[in-house]
């Protein structure tokens, strides 16, 4: 018998022949009949290796299909599916095995190019058509299926335990501001090692009857055809603030091609207002939202344009069954308007990390709240404002600055391809704002229009007091801004006297 949330099951009984998943890296197509048949014969191959409840089953592997089938599959079998990080380094990729410590290990060509032992996803995808499907019996929805490891933006990746309950929440909390249908169709581009591949572009679609189509990864012009083609006819498109800036800078971009989607959704980054108006404008809902591994989506933007506009910049609506508490330092609620630390609790929330005790006991808080790590602020209207990660925050002249203000404000400016601010130390204010900009490649900024373009829009003490030009913004493996290597590169240079530009 199938799981008590168990979708897949449903739609196979409900509507057998409805199309469900689309695989553009292989051309191959799955009805929600073929879907729920294709699980389980996975989860028969996972018995056959050995692999029982609590087992962890890794996987390195690029985005296609039967990277869903396995997870789908270890859920039905109570085991726990571990997705890996392939834009990580050998060393990295082996730390995190070691901490999973899974008993089978599977990929693709990834595996290789990491020099680590496992099995081809090939050859078990081979197997798994040549097995009877496995009758599964219902496993306790609370039990972690999945582990799914952080960006490791503020130390080492910690493995967040999600259970079906939590992930299934997490559809249900995007579909109602993103009115997902059974006419819904979702392309996956963003890695499955991540929640926004893994889990928001993908539970959506199956929990409604829709349909997912699968990826191998971001190229704008070939993102934009896809988006634009009829017979595909996408719906939902995720993406981060600079992939869709890569899009509209692309000379194929066309938005009346683009009018056919419920919405594109970003999210991961700031995402400055005028850069969401300038979709809106063209009749294309640009629907921010805020979410993390830990807890899937928290907050989403309808997508109504008219609500956009009036709260662009906005991470969206709190939906029903998440709870939010912004609190000052000393552990007050916050009156609307004032920013505070961000507390969530509700359904979506995991329970705590594989194996870190200490950090589950220090993020999780009394009954279940997660200290979420970032600051932010509840408007009149019950919007969710982000204004930065609190680590992130320095304190100039006993001010809080936070950089995702001015980097927010710098989004637009002319021939700024990408920018972050960090706090640096000040003999006479304590720390300043370093800001460290890469511009369009033969362009000069100077200094000093910048600084002209924030005084009328900024409180002196946040217009940053160095500015640096570099040739590229260091990230980690995971894509993500590294503000850590970022500070070590500006705090070991002797600190110019005067705002001229620097290069790193």
């Amino acid at each position: 018998m199938a799981g008590s949330n168990d979708y897949i099951a449903l739609h196979a009984r409900e509507r057998p022949a409805a199309p469900a998943v689309h695989d553009l890296t292989s051309g191959k197509r799955w009805t929600y009949q073929s879907l729920d048949r294709v699980i389980s014969q996975y989860a028969a191959v996972l018995c056959r290796h050995g692999i029982e409840k609590g087992d962890r089953v890794a996987v390195l592997a690029k985005n296609r299909a039967e990277l869903t089938f396995m997870h789908l599959a270890c859920a039905r079998i109570g085991a726990m599916y571990v997705p890996l990080n392939w834009r990580l380094s050998t060393a990295e990729i082996g730390k995190l095995i070691e901490d999973a410590t899974p008993r089978l290990l599977l990929g693709d060509a990834m595996l290789e190019r990491a020099h680590l032992p496992g099995l081809s996803l090939e050859k078990f995808a081979a197997a798994a058509n040549d097995v009877d499907p496995l009758p599964c019996e219902a496993q306790d929805e609370n039990a972690p299926s999945l582990i799914l490891y952080t960006s490791g933006t503020s130390g080492l990746p910690k493995g967040v335990l999600l259970s079906e309950h939590n992930i299934w929440q997490t559809a249900h909390n995007f579909s109602v501001p993103a009115r997902v249908t059974q006419e819904s169709a979702f392309l996956c581009e963003s890695p499955m090692f991540h929640i926004i591949g893994l889990i928001t572009s993908v539970r959506p679609p199956l929990m409604h009857g829709g349909r997912l189509v699968v990826s191998d990864g971001f190229v704008p012009s070939r993102t934009l055809a896809l988006l634009s083609d009829s017979a595909l006819g996408i719906t939902h498109y995720f993406c981060v603030p600079q992939m869709a800036a890569l899009m509209r800078a692309e000379p194929s971009f066309d938005a009346r091609k683009l009018r056919g989607l419920t919405a594109i959704f970003s999210g991961g980054a700031p995402h400055a207002a005028a850069a969401i108006r300038a979709w809106t404008d063209e009749g294309i809902p640009m629907a921010d939202g805020y979410g993390m591994s830990e807890a899937g989506t928290v907050s989403c933007m309808p997508v109504d344009i008219d609500l956009i506009n009036s709260h662009a910049g906005s991470a969206g609506l709190i939906p029903p069954g998440v709870h939010v508490r912004i609190l000052d330092e000393q552990g007050e609620e916050c009156a609307p308007g004032e920013a505070g630390d961000i507390l969530v609790k509700g359904a979506n929330v995991s329970r705590g990390y594989w194996r870190r005790p200490e950090d589950t006991r220090a993020a999780f808080i009394d009954d279940g709240w997660l200290r979420t790590g970032d600051v932010g602020r509840m408007d009149g209207d019950g919007f969710l404002w982000l204004i930065d990660r609190k680590k992130d925050m320095f304190i100039s002249g006993g001010e809080n600055v936070y950089p995702a203000e001015i980097e927010r404000l710098l989004a637009g400016y002319p021939h700024i391809v990408e920018c972050a601010v960090v706090g640096v130390a000040d003999e006479r204010w304590g720390e300043v704002g370093h800001l460290v900009i890469v511009q369009t490649p033969n362009v000069r900024i100077e200094p000093a229009d910048i600084v002209a373009y924030l005084e009328p829009r900024l409180a002196r003490y946040k217009i940053p007091k160095h500015i640096t030009v570099a040739d590229k913004l260091p990230r980690n493996g995971a894509g993500k801004l590294d503000k850590n290597t970022l500070r070590a590169i500006t705090g070991t240079q002797a600190a110019p006297k005067s705002n001229a530009p620097r290069h790193l």
